[in-house]
């Protein structure tokens, strides 16, 4: 039977992520169709095509063109993560640099107050995000009331001190995709997790592919503050706001304890003690 013609790079069509996921779902697969509007078009662009077996079973096949756009997706995708990865770096080494310890990759388990909690005590909740309820022990006052997230920030980092009340943590969270930044401002639970984690929270935005930033500091929420990465350079668009947190839940110094700090970046400046 026929076998339609691939188009050259697509041109005709806008290949969008769900695309390029049953892309990789048909190539992993036996090849059975779905018979959705989503398999009507990658045939109709010629990046699946129809087969029929001996039996007169027939079964889909990711076509040449089909895996071209599922290896320019994974290099689009590996793009933008390392992007994201290399301005993780560079804020980590900005703390370090200044003196403080920090660690990337942490997932630390936050209280936050239930929604009916804040109705009933808006005085008490001035601060919804440094509400989280906990005594002077680093224990939940009434665990049954809380809910509970799993905050992964980006950069975690504290003063390097003796005094546990001048630790200052900080969260930076790190965006350079507009998109992302957009779905991120509507999640105001995860904003109150870092905020909760953090005596102050920062955003860190990016440039796009014109070398603009993707957000302006008017999109961020007052709570936090908002930096801009400019040719290499971290610029502050807004201070983040401060608040005092007398000691770091226990919860935090078990991640904290699993976890391993950064090391301070090699400014090749250690062999110069050894110069005689």
């Amino acid at each position: 039977m026929s076998r339609p013609a691939a188009r050259d790079n697509f041109a005709d069509m806008d290949i969008t992520r769900r695309h390029t996921q049953r892309l990789r779902q048909m190539y992993r697969s036996a090849g059975w169709p779905v018979l959705d509007v989503l398999e009507a078009e990658l045939l109709a662009a010629g990046l699946l095509e129809r087969e029929r077996g001996a039996f007169g079973c027939e079964t889909l096949r990711v076509t040449d063109a089909g895996i071209a756009a599922i290896s320019q997706s994974a290099a689009g995708h590996r793009a933008a993560l390392s992007k994201h990865e290399a301005l993780v770096c560079r804020v980590a080494d900005e703390m370090t640099r200044a003196g403080r310890i920090a660690w990337r990759g942490l997932a630390v388990r936050v209280p936050l107050p239930n929604a009916s909690l804040e109705e009933k005590e808006p005085s008490a909740l001035v601060h919804p995000a440094q509400a989280a309820i906990f005594n002077e022990a680093g224990a939940i006052e009434d665990r049954a009331r809380a809910r509970w997230l799993i905050a992964c920030p980006d950069v975690f980092s504290v003063r390097h001190t003796s005094v546990e009340a001048y630790l200052e943590p900080v969260v930076h969270e790190i965006k350079v995709s507009r998109a992302d930044l957009l779905g991120d401002l509507k999640r105001p639970d995860k904003r109150a997790a870092y905020l909760s984690l953090g005596g102050a929270c920062w955003y860190v935005l990016g440039q796009d592919a014109r070398g603009r930033p993707i957000g302006s500091a008017d999109e961020v929420p007052p709570e936090c503050g908002v930096m801009h990465c400019e040719d290499g350079r971290l610029v502050i668009a807004r201070a983040a706001p401060r608040r005092p947190i007398e000691r770091l839940p226990f919860a935090v110094w078990m991640a904290l304890a699993r976890a391993t700090p950064l090391l301070p970046p090699d400014d090749g400046q250690g062999d110069l003690a050894n110069v005689a």
